[in-house]
């Protein structure tokens, strides 16, 4: 079973890389089908048209996203999520890397790094991700499910996202873009838990056990519509109203967080591994992540290794006079400007809070 379970380790870490690199395709796809319809003089997506369904290009990307969910779903049901979900990340990446090539969207300096510390986090994932498979049936799954440690987690993580949906999400939904993505990721990592279990009966069902008579499956089942549902409809708000380059990261940020956790509870994944192991798996994910920030954060910075030649010149040229004089009488400005600043800024801010008091005054008269 050793060998077995290494054989499944790599066909699941097969199947991740290949859904990220399907699931990043689709992207380029159907905004290479969406952009060809622009040209066309067709109505807009965002306005309400439909013409992207006569386009192939559209379909095409379609179902290379069918193809890379499926893939994900299956991968799952072969490698534990400790190591599958944070391969999520190549797919930003490969979407990146491609737009660069196909769309008129240019990679900079901060992109490439960024792509490159992805691919090293990780590397250093898959090599010390657990290895071995912790369920291996239903039944396991079952007895895993009422562990009094997954139960508490399960009710925290429902009463938090009860609680940001109805008390947090109307008050500050539109303002905090943390709201809607912290919905999303808690309710992720139930969701990643179903897929986990579904996968499992699927696997059994194939090797011949009866499935469909088990409460467990259509338990599953019915909270993973739950579950991604909600996840899709919040996701999209947060994308509605906030910068795509901002949501992206943040939300692959706390959803893998909050999977990593919550696998780490359900199946233990963590309890064979050495403390090499773990600070190597904790390590490749916090590399993944400063890999996207870059990628994302920096988008709209036009830096290239010869723009920064040219400002280390530029730099050059602008200190010439290193001897004490000139750079003394500087420093003697400066301190004369920052001193008046000061003033400046403690009356503004006196002034400030004055009116501020007076507003919260006002608006209490007006109520």
């Amino acid at each position: 079973s050793d060998v077995a379970g290494k054989y499944d380790f790599y066909i699941g870490l097969a199947l991740a890389v290949s859904s990220s690199i399907f699931i990043g395709g689709s992207f380029i796809l159907k905004k290479k089908g969406l952009l060809r319809l622009a040209r066309k003089g067709s109505t807009r997506a965002g306005q309400g048209g439909h013409a992207y369904l006569k386009e192939w290009l559209w379909w095409a990307g379609l179902l290379s996203m069918g193809a890379g969910e499926a893939a994900n779903f299956a991968a799952y049901a072969f490698a534990p999520a400790t190591l599958v979900t944070p391969l999520g990340a190549l797919s930003v990446l490969v979407s990146a890397v491609l737009s660069s090539y196909f769309l008129t969207e240019r990679l900079n300096l901060h992109g490439k790094l960024g792509c490159l510390l992805s691919i090293l986090g990780s590397t250093t994932m898959v090599i010390h991700a657990p290895k071995e498979e912790e369920i291996s049936s239903l039944e396991e799954m079952a007895a895993k499910l009422v562990d009094p440690g997954f139960l508490v987690f399960a009710t925290l993580v429902i009463i938090v996202a009860l609680i940001f949906i109805f008390v947090v999400g109307p008050r500050h939904g539109q303002t905090n873009i943390l709201v809607y993505i912290t919905i999303c990721s808690v309710i992720g990592a139930l969701s990643v838990s179903c897929v986990k279990g579904l996968g499992i009966a699927i696997k059994e069902a194939i090797a011949g056990t009866s499935v469909v008579k088990n409460p467990l499956a259509w338990i599953l089942l019915l909270g993973l519509v739950g579950c991604v549902s909600t996840q899709i409809n919040y996701l999209n708000k947060a994308l509605d109203i906030f910068n795509t380059s901002l949501v992206t990261p943040i939300y692959y940020v706390f959803f893998t967080t909050s999977v990593l956790t919550c696998s780490a509870i359900l199946f233990k994944e963590w309890e064979h591994m050495g403390a090499d192991d773990v600070i190597g798996t904790l390590s490749g994910f916090l590399t993944i992540i400063v890999g996207i920030f870059l990628l994302h954060a920096f988008k709209d910075v036009s830096v290239s290794l010869a723009t920064l030649a040219v400002s280390m010149r530029k730099e050059e040229r602008a200190f010439p006079t290193a001897n004490g004089i000139a750079s003394h009488t500087a420093y003697e400005l400066l301190d004369e400007k920052s001193a008046g600043d000061l003033e400046e800024r403690d009356t503004a801010s006196h002034f400030d809070s004055v009116s501020r008091r007076n507003g919260t005054m006002t608006s209490l008269l007006d109520h």
